[in-house]
């Protein structure tokens, strides 16, 4: 199966698939993917009210004690270490970028607990960038589908990048990943099921 039919596939399941992660601003957003890290959007999206009704820009964020953080996002797991990215985030937001999250990927990379996908996502979803984040569901059926054989993240995220318009890149994200959780998951898979993989 071609690239463009898997395309064709994944935009005629998914033609506006909505972002997984509520938010209301940059902020929002960059420290929900990051709360994210294994753990389910469904769960982050429980939790996330609570924390932003508390502080919802950075200056009000670090005002926080760490140990408030800590309490409310415990249910998420590695909840101390993501309490003190979220605090070290929020004063360096503030300090260095006038309590705005810089609309850079190479900045957003030099933030505490933010790696790649993390500021590729937030520089697709929140400043409409190109950019194509490579979660564990995009990287098992990129290569499942045969799309990349890459054994790292970054390979598969270049492969795809290559296969596919510039223009496509932030919406199919969000179609390979709602679609890899219906119907190609890692478990339980069923391929004679599966739109594309019955297919290959």
């Amino acid at each position: 199966m071609t690239p463009q039919a898997i395309a064709d596939i994944l935009e005629k399941l998914y033609p506006a698939p909505p972002i997984p992660l509520k938010h209301n601003n940059a902020f929002e957003l960059l420290i929900a993917v990051m709360l994210s890290a294994q753990c389910t959007d469904a769960r982050v999206n429980q939790i996330t009210p609570k924390l932003f009704k508390r502080a919802a820009t950075p200056k009000a964020m670090e005002q926080l004690e760490q140990k408030e953080v800590e309490e409310i996002i415990k249910p998420l797991g590695f909840f101390r270490q993501k309490a003190r990215s979220i605090l070290e985030i929020s004063k360096t937001l503030e300090k260095e970028y006038g309590g705005e999250v810089p609309a850079s990927l190479e900045k957003l990379e030099r933030l505490r607990g933010v790696g790649h996908k993390t500021a590729s996502v937030v520089m697709c979803q929140a400043f409409g960038e190109p950019a194509f984040p490579v979660d564990t569901h995009i990287f098992r059926s990129a290569r499942r589908w045969g799309l990349s054989q890459g054994a790292s993240v970054e390979r598969v995220e270049k492969d795809l990048k290559a296969l596919f318009s510039i223009k496509t890149w932030a919406k199919l994200h969000l179609q390979i990943i709602y679609f890899s959780r219906e119907y190609c998951p890692a478990r339980g898979h069923c391929v004679a099921e599966c739109p594309i993989c019955s297919q290959l």
